[in-house]
């Protein structure tokens, strides 16, 4: 979801010596991708809560302190360290906003005005952006038939979410173009990121623990210039706060990471397509979002069509 960092899309399929044998931890690994498709899931419903009591900048901030600590612990325990080298950190830097605080900051900032559900689907259209944007940037990457029927297929259901027919009645356009932009922002960050460091000889967890301190400091100093000290501090939304860090953040890179070296990223990055059904199964549940047709229907429409994008030429 949100939270996919730095490496992820450098990330090869793991080794064989990395990969534990299919005759041990196969429940594990299973256990491990229902507990990140949860979290994620999750995740838009805890923005929501999140903003009842603090401004979206002091969410995404919380958020990125929560998780970096999480990060930092996971690194000590594992002794590893921060990477070194400034052509290293500079593009860190540059994958830290397009990656985490500037999407994350959008969703907080569009949940204040569209249903964490939305968010959630709006979220889902990650892999068609960052297939449109594949065709473009990389050049070893060429679409097929069927994915380029996949994009389109997608956004089409885009179009049934929003309700286009309907000239997209009801809909606030601000908060939906925030979700969507932040969508967007994810594969702008892949393609960068498969560009400039899918060669660095650092860990995975070195890499993104640098990428979400990084983007603790960029949120750091932009939060104060557009917010104030709160008041008071509201329990809950503080709560889904540290949640929305540890879990939603922390932990899941962590689970993340894990499945991509035990059963290879193609099968890790199928948690994508669960995140909008538990996004949308919590608003309603949790939250008591209304939920027209249309919502369930185009995200299907999504899904069918980010799958078909997914699809490589055999051979």
């Amino acid at each position: 979801m949100t939270t996919v960092t730095a490496s992820r899309d450098a990330a090869g399929p793991a080794s064989a010596s990395s990969v534990p044998p299919r005759s041990r931890g196969r429940l594990d690994w299973r256990l491990r991708f229902a507990a990140l498709s949860l979290i994620w899931g999750f995740s838009f419903l805890l923005i929501k809560v999140g903003t009842d009591g603090y401004a979206p900048f002091q969410v995404t901030l919380g958020r990125l302190v929560f998780g970096t600590a999480v990060l930092a612990a996971a690194m000590a325990v594992k002794r590893e360290r921060l990477p070194r080298g400034a052509r290293t950190w500079g593009h860190l830097t540059v994958a830290a906003f397009l990656l985490n605080a500037l999407p994350f900051s959008l969703f907080a900032y569009s949940e204040l005005t569209i249903p964490s559900t939305l968010a959630g689907i709006c979220n889902a259209t990650s892999p068609l952006w960052g297939m449109a944007l594949s065709m473009v940037a990389l050049s070893e990457d060429r679409p097929t038939r069927v994915r380029v029927a996949g994009l389109g297929i997608g956004f089409i259901g885009v179009l049934t979410v929003l309700g286009a027919w309907q000239g997209f009645h009801g809909l606030d356009a601000t908060g939906t173009a925030m979700a969507l932009l932040a969508s967007l922002s994810y594969p702008i960050g892949w393609i960068y990121v498969r560009r400039t460091l899918a060669g660095a000889g650092e860990s995975h967890l070195s890499l993104t623990g640098a990428q979400l301190l990084l983007a603790t400091v960029q949120l750091a100093v932009v939060t104060p210039l557009f917010t104030s000290v709160p008041t008071s501090f509201s329990l809950v939304p503080l709560l889904a706060i540290v949640a929305l860090g540890a879990l939603g953040t922390g932990l899941a890179v962590l689970l993340q990471y894990g499945l991509v070296a035990e059963v290879g990223p193609t099968t890790a990055q199928m948690v994508t397509y669960f995140i909008p059904v538990i996004a949308t199964a919590a608003g309603v549940a949790v939250l008591g979002e209304s939920l027209a047709w249309s919502t369930p229907v185009g995200a299907v429409i999504v899904l069918a069509g980010a799958a078909l994008t997914q699809v490589r030429r055999s051979g």
